[in-house]
């Protein structure tokens, strides 16, 4: 069985299309699993049926915790099924889910997979993610699509279309908690690669997404969910000399950023901030500004 699980945050019109995408394939077993984190969405029901499942949390998730009750529900029905997490604003690009079978079938070592993302003109969005300890530096790279084996070992690879083979999970896979949107697909493919996991990214399977889509609607906290996740990303997989350098960086920049793009300069600082004010005590906060500043 597949099981695609997509996250909802009034985004009805963007979940209809990607079933429709989804159903296109009907000879192999499949469900859609839908965490509802808009509750007072009440288009999002109208999708209900025997192929579509809607679990209603009582707020909003984020996207990580969303996914984690999906997870939880569907490991307990099958945990040997495979689960392709997919954004809302995306859809499936001519994918029969024939190959998604034969592909863990043929590589059953792989646990994580990413999926190439195409933009709607057809550009590569991503192909596959690395990570340089050293720098902190995480970036995404075409890694794929040129490459004329079967997948391509990456660090990680992008949630917005990223699949879990839970048959090599001896409990349930789970997202990081403390992230509530961005960076907790790197945290997820990060903390289960270092418990011997193999992360892989396939040029077999794609998608098209419209990037930002949804989060777009708010760049206020769109920009402080980014800049928290990942100053926290640093603190997990960096040093703190390399924490300490980025983070005096981004706050120059949030400076020089207020007469220009004021929403996304003070997304920062207020990121910086909630990080800050998780991170250390609330006397070592004054410290560490004083010494930035």
């Amino acid at each position: 069985m597949i099981y695609f699980l997509t996250i909802n945050y009034y985004s009805t019109n963007l979940i209809t299309q990607l079933i429709s995408s989804i159903q296109s394939s009907k000879d192999t077993p499949h469900k859609t699993v839908i965490i509802n984190n808009s509750p007072d969405d009440d288009s999002i029901h109208l999708l209900k049926s025997e192929l579509v499942l809607i679990l209603q949390p009582e707020t909003n998730l984020g996207f990580g915790n969303g996914c984690n009750l999906g997870l939880s529900w569907i490991y307990a029905q099958d945990p040997q099924a495979t689960v392709w997490i997919i954004n809302p604003d995306a859809y499936l690009l001519q994918t029969s889910l024939e190959k998604v079978s034969l592909f863990f079938d043929t590589y059953p070592e792989l646990s994580i997979v990413g999926t190439i993302i195409y933009t709607p003109t057809k550009e590569v969005w991503f192909g596959g993610g690395r990570f340089i300890c050293r720098t902190g530096t995480i970036v995404d790279l075409d890694l794929s699509t040129n490459s004329d084996t079967a997948y391509v070992n990456c660090d990680w690879v992008s949630g917005c279309s990223l699949l879990i083979n839970l048959r090599n999970f001896l409990e349930c896979p789970q997202f990081d908690p403390a992230y509530f949107l961005y960076y907790e697909d790197f945290d997820f493919c990060r903390r289960y690669a270092n418990l011997g996991h193999l992360i892989a990214v396939t040029q077999q399977l794609s998608v098209i997404h419209h990037p930002s889509t949804i989060t777009n609607r708010n760049i206020f906290r769109k920009i402080q969910h980014s800049t928290y996740s990942y100053l926290l990303t640093l603190e997990k997989y960096t040093n703190k000399l390399v924490l300490l350098l980025r983070l005096t960086r981004l706050l120059v920049y949030a400076c020089i950023l207020i007469l220009i793009k004021p929403k996304e300069a003070f997304g920062k600082l207020y990121g910086v901030l909630l990080y800050l004010k998780r991170s250390l005590p609330s006397c070592h906060i004054h410290y560490w500004l004083t010494c930035l500043f």
